[in-house]
């Protein structure tokens, strides 16, 4: 199930912006998680790098081969969740929640206009199943 809070990249990390502080979360969506299978390791950007929109972040590799993770968003990474390299089973269990990457101080809204809203990724993702 795809929460309906979040905005979505085509490359299917998520977002959820906290419009006071303007801190976007990200992650990667479950779809992502299942397509990736087995997962083996993370690399994530140190606190204070900063990410520009639609750029590669960090490297998540399965047994079956290595991805860019793109960042949705451009600012200053402000926080990394440094628990999922050593537990990388939290993105299957719960990729939403617990399973977030980095938090991001936006720079600019800009970028948020070209994410999908959740019935417009749920439509992309059903049509790469097939």
């Amino acid at each position: 199930m795809t929460p309906n809070d979040l905005l979505y990249a085509k490359t299917h990390e998520w977002v959820k912006v906290d419009n006071a502080t303007k801190v976007a979360t990200i992650g990667v969506s479950a779809f992502a998680v299942e397509a990736l299978t087995d997962l083996v390791y993370i690399e994530l950007p140190a606190v204070g790098k900063t990410v520009k929109a639609g750029e590669p972040f960090g490297e998540i590799e399965s047994v079956k081969a290595v991805s860019d993770l793109y960042s949705p968003v451009t600012g200053e990474v402000i926080e990394v969740n440094s628990g999922l390299a050593s537990d990388l089973g939290v993105l299957n269990e719960d990729p939403y929640i617990k399973g977030w990457m980095i938090k991001v101080r936006l720079a600019e809204e800009a970028s948020l206009s070209k994410l999908l809203n959740a019935a417009d990724y749920e439509k992309q993702c059903s049509e790469e199943a097939h």
